[in-house]
């Protein structure tokens, strides 16, 4: 089946979704819709398809099946509600939305319209990830027991915008940045998180939000974690994982690959490695997933209720911040 793609937010990122759907044969991108009709015509005359500044006008494209949501954190939900509505499958980006009541309403929407919702974790579908989380499922490496994850990166880049500043809108460093390493140690860990500590604090920029937080993490079958998300102005990257099983340590990057420890050696997995660009690569592998899931009519790999958890976590982590204490999830629904 060929399918007719929208891209609801075509701004930065969304062109980084119009270039994945380039390599792909079995789309065609229909339209796009973004506020500012100049950016529009320019986005519109690079990738193709129809313009339009108002969003339901793309909904209401019959020759549109599929859209991904790429907008504002604050604007997730108006739209994702919409788009189910009007029978559109959503890839809806991260985070899902900024309350967990509005993760819930999305998800609901879309069961009852009988479209198939997926949620762009994107981290889940780099090469070198995916590649670690094949060797776990494997045995190879034991039980995870504990992980760290980092993302920790330059804030003010040239696509920060008035609304990444203000956690009123869904901005702040947690939830646009450290959604990433909270998801991905997650998923690679394979177990329910019981319980979240945390501190975030404000330390490089003048914002209505976090630029700075440390968040540790149980699982249901015992293993712990930490997550660092910063948003420096003085500083320098680190997007990694490491793990510790009880068969070996792992470490994954996103572009250097996936090293294993043992024996006390570090030694490089050369087929993790990804070719070209890794997160070219990820948004391909993520727009094949939710494509063959639209096709098969099966359960998406990042389902709403999948994402709905690791929001649940999320914002766990900042009550637990607020109140000064350790937060129970089943205490937090």
């Amino acid at each position: 089946m060929r399918h007719g793609i929208g891209i609801i937010g075509a701004g930065d990122y969304g062109a980084q979704h119009a270039r994945a759907l380039q390599t792909l044969d079995n789309v065609r991108l229909v339209a796009a819709s973004r506020t500012n009709a100049a950016a529009l015509a320019e986005f519109t005359a690079e990738f193709g398809g129809t313009g339009y500044t108002h969003y339901r006008d793309l909904l209401a494209q019959p020759d549109v099946d599929t859209v991904v949501i790429a907008t504002p954190h604050h604007h997730h939900t108006e739209i994702a509600l919409a788009a189910a509505r009007a029978g559109k499958h959503i890839l809806l980006e991260k985070p899902m939305a900024p309350t967990l009541a509005e993760c819930d309403a999305i998800d609901e929407a879309a069961r009852a319209a009988g479209v198939k919702l997926m949620v762009g974790h994107v981290n889940r579908f780099t090469h070198s990830y995916q590649w670690a989380k094949n060797l776990l499922d494997s045995g190879e490496m034991g039980r995870v027991v504990m992980g760290t994850a980092a993302m920790q990166k330059f804030w003010f880049e040239p696509n920060r915008r008035d609304w990444h500043l203000d956690r009123t809108r869904g901005g702040g460093v947690w939830l646009t940045v450290g959604i990433h390493p909270l998801d991905r140690l997650s998923w690679l860990v394979g177990s329910p998180i019981t319980t979240v500590s945390a501190q975030f604090g404000t330390y490089f920029h003048q914002m209505d939000a976090d630029d700075t937080g440390m968040v540790f993490l149980r699982y249901d079958n015992g293993a712990s974690g930490v997550i660092l998300s910063t948003g420096y102005s003085v500083g320098a990257p680190k997007h990694t994982t490491e793990l510790t099983c009880t068969r070996g340590m792992l470490a994954i990057d996103y572009a250097a690959g996936v090293q294993i420890g043992r024996d006390d050696r570090w030694q490089l997995v050369p087929e993790s490695v990804p070719e070209g660009n890794w997160m070219q690569g990820a948004l391909i592998n993520e727009w094949r997933a939710l494509l063959q899931a639209i096709d098969s009519d099966t359960e998406p790999p990042v389902s709403g209720a999948v994402a709905r958890a690791i929001m649940q976590a999320a914002f766990a982590a900042e009550a637990s911040a607020a109140q000064g204490r350790e937060i129970r999830l089943s205490e937090f629904t």
